[in-house]
């Protein structure tokens, strides 16, 4: 059993894009289908379907090249220590090619997002 879904999560997708697989199968929750889908509004991953109550299938996104999108994640905060920062300190990553995941009241925003409507919460993870 997984302590850690949301680090489990991107660490399967930067493993599968390493190995080129088209797409990835996780245990599903609304959490992480969440968390999925704002990956596919900004860019990182393909569809997002729940293929049955409990499997969530995210498809994976290759540039022209055959070079995977997501190059690398670092996750932030974690089950034993929590960080949470404010709209302020939402930097860009990788300038401006990557994306940080927060976790705010106003649901899952990146950290374009959360500047954008100056609201801060826990980090999440960093993709670039």
């Amino acid at each position: 059993m997984v302590s850690d879904k949301v680090g489990d999560f991107i660490i399967r997708l930067k493993n599968a894009g390493a190995v080129s697989h088209k797409s990835i199968d996780v245990p599903y929750s609304a959490y992480l289908e969440t968390i999925a889908n704002k990956l596919r509004e900004i860019g990182f991953v393909g569809d997002v379907e729940k293929t049955n109550e409990r499997t969530l299938r995210v498809g994976l996104l290759y540039d022209a090249k055959n070079a995977a999108r997501i190059h690398g994640v670092r996750r932030i905060s974690k089950p034993g220590r929590r960080l949470y920062i404010s709209h302020i300190d939402a930097h860009t990553v990788a300038g401006g090619t990557g994306a940080r995941i927060l976790s705010t009241p106003k649901g899952i925003l990146s950290d374009a997002q959360a500047r954008r409507t100056r609201i801060g919460g826990e980090s999440l993870f960093e993709i670039w």
